[in-house]
Parts: C-alpha cells; sequence; structure tokens
C-alpha cells in the first residue's frame, strides 16, 4: 500500500534518486555479495508484489469489520516488525543503537506507518476499499511535491511541473469535483489523501535523515516499523476498547495484512530492485490501484462511478510523466 502501497500501500528505503520518484527500497546500505541467484524470476516477483500492495487495501477493510481502525493499524505494523525481525535474526543483523538514529527512526514510523495506516482505516470505514487504492496512487506525486518545497537539491522542471499538475487534476476527476465531490463520503476519500500525503513526506524524510546511515535496510525498516508499533500501542488502548471478539476471518485478514502486505512484501520490495533495479521496481506503483479496485468489485461486491478509475489513469499517467527526466539538448 503501501506502496501501497502503499505506499504502502510499502517500509522501504530508497536510493537518493528514486527517493522522490517512487519510493522504491535502497539496496545499497546492505547489497547483498555480487554472487547472489535470485530464487525467483523477477517478472514473478514484481507481479507478486503489486498484488501483496493492490490486496492491501482488501484486507484492511476486512480487518475493520472487527476491529477499531487504530486496532488495525496497530496490528498491521506490530505483525509487520515482527516478520522483519524474524528475517533479521535469521541474517545475523542487528538493529541500530544510536539514540539519535532511532528519533529519525521514529520520526519516520510516524509519517509511513503509524499515521498512514490509521488514516486509511478510517477512510476505508467510509469509502470503498478501490477507492482507498486510488487515492493511494497520488503518493508519488506527493513525494515529489515535498521534496520540492523542503529539499533545496530538488529543482522543479518542466516534466515536474506538469506530471504533478496532470495528476492533481486526477484528484479532481476522481473526486468528481462537477458533481459536487461525488465520491460517497468526501471525508473518507480525504482522509485517504491525507494518508498518502504522510507517506509522501515520510519517503522525503528517510531521504534526508535515514538513507546515507549506514546500516542495512532490513535493520531499518524492522527499526522503523517497531517504532511505528510503539507509537500506536502508547496511544491505542486510551483511544480504543479492547476488542470483544476476535473472529477467524477477519483476525486472519489483520495478520495477513502485517506480516505479508507490511513485512515480507518490504523483502519482495528490497529483492526487486537489487535484481531488476529501482526504476522496474516503481512500476509497481502504476499496477496497485488496477489490483486493489479489482479485489473491491470481485470480493467485497463494491462499485465506482465511470470518473473514478478514469481518474486513476489521469494521476497515473501524471506520476509517470513527474518521474521523466528532461532531455538535455
Amino acid at each position: 500500500m503501501e506502496s501501497a502501497s502503499s505506499a504502502t500501500e510499502r517500509a522501504a528505503y530508497v536510493t537518493a534518486d528514486s527517493a522522490t520518484e517512487t519510493g522504491g527500497a535502497d539496496p545499497s546500505p546492505g547489497s547483498p555479495s555480487a554472487d547472489h541467484r535470485p530464487g525467483l524470476d523477477w517478472r514473478i516477483r514484481f507481479l507478486l508484489l503489486a498484488l501483496v500492495w493492490g490486496l492491501s487495501f482488501l484486507f484492511v477493510k476486512i480487518s475493520g469489520e472487527a476491529f477499531a481502525p487504530l486496532q488495525v493499524a496497530l496490528g498491521r505494523v506490530a505483525f509487520g516488525a515482527v516478520a522483519l525481525l524474524i528475517v533479521l535474526v535469521v541474517k545475523r543483523d542487528t538493529l541500530p543503537r544510536r539514540p539519535t538514529l532511532w528519533l529519525h527512526l521514529a520520526a519516520a514510523g510516524l509519517l509511513l506507518n503509524a499515521l498512514p495506516f490509521t488514516l486509511f482505516a478510517y477512510s476505508e470505514q467510509r469509502i470503498t476499499s478501490a477507492l482507498a487504492g486510488i487515492c493511494n496512487a497520488t503518493t508519488p506525486l506527493f513525494t515529489l511535491f515535498v521534496a520540492m518545497t523542503a529539499l533545496p537539491s530538488e529543482r522543479p522542471n518542466r516534466n515536474r511541473l506538469a506530471g504533478m499538475a496532470i495528476g492533481f487534476l486526477g484528484v479532481l476527476v476522481v473526486f468528481g469535483i462537477w458533481n459536487g465531490a461525488d465520491v460517497g463520503d468526501p471525508l473518507g476519500a480525504g482522509l485517504a489523501l491525507a494518508a498518502a500525503l504522510s507517506m509522501g513526506a515520510g519517503w522525503v524524510y528517510v531521504r534526508r535523515f535515514l538513507t546515507h546511515s549506514g546500516h542495512s535496510s532490513v535493520s531499518l525498516s524492522a527499526a522503523q516499523l517497531t517504532a511505528g508499533a510503539v507509537e500506536l500501542a502508547l496511544v491505542t488502548p486510551f483511544l480504543t476498547s479492547f476488542p470483544r471478539a476476535f473472529p477467524l476471518a477477519q483476525s486472519l485478514s489483520l495478520l495477513t495484512l502485517g506480516a505479508v502486505g507490511t513485512g515480507i512484501a518490504f523483502l519482495i520490495q528490497y529483492g526487486l530492485v537489487r535484481d531488476a533495479g529501482a526504476t522496474v521496481a516503481s512500476m509497481v506503483t502504476y499496477l496497485v490501484p488496477i489490483i486493489s479496485t479489482i479485489a473491491g468489485v470481485i470480493v467485497l461486491g463494491e462499485t465506482l462511478n465511470w470518473h473514478q478509475p478514469v481518474g486513476a489513469v489521469v494521476i497515473l499517467a501524471g506520476a509517470a510523466l513527474s518521474q521523466r527526466r528532461t532531455s538535455s539538448k
């Protein structure tokens, strides 16, 4: 979902070149040896990652049937952290130790995990999972917008400005602005867009403070998810009541959302960037809203207004244009 997935939508650490473009993982801090041989073709892993992130919105919707939004977010981050901590032990890697680095990880955990996952969970109480997936597609646009605003090295060029303008025009199309925000619940869609904005700001923060920390991406991501889980664990008991029941379907959905959609998805993306490159891996972004829409319609019987998928296409076209390099003459 992350990237994304979400973007996750997606909890991977980005390279300096791809952070503002796609939210792809950074293979450089903990790259494996050159003789690494992937066990599964990268094309299969590419489709698998798109499937996992696309289905995350479905799992959020199902989990929300039994658990409060904050509980969905907490379970997602906690199960994801456990999955990555297990991988960390297997790899004989370690968590960071510097207190100042943990402060940055806590900020990243808030912007990339705790806050957006909570906002998505709240939004999907009001809108369809398909629409939430479409709103998540704006994450690359928000990332670029925040980067151009906050990072002096990120200068606007023709493609970036045009891409952002087209992408945010697509948001207006998704909202059906000519019909007075025809999205069922404007607040729900607004919460999903706020989640995408939070992740966009989070990726810029990661680029600024964490990409050159000297730790592996698995170590940093496990620490980030752990920090996010602690943040949510501190507030959730005061804002929600303990669940009265743990229905099997909803509980398994939450477990899958966290361990697979948030934890294992990172490992898939990390390997994909390593084996196929950040540019190829970033193209997963364009499949996620398609999968989330198909899953919502087929599994949950959700319906979309005609302008919502049309707006999604416009958003993705703007995101693609914003990532193109301006040709030099």
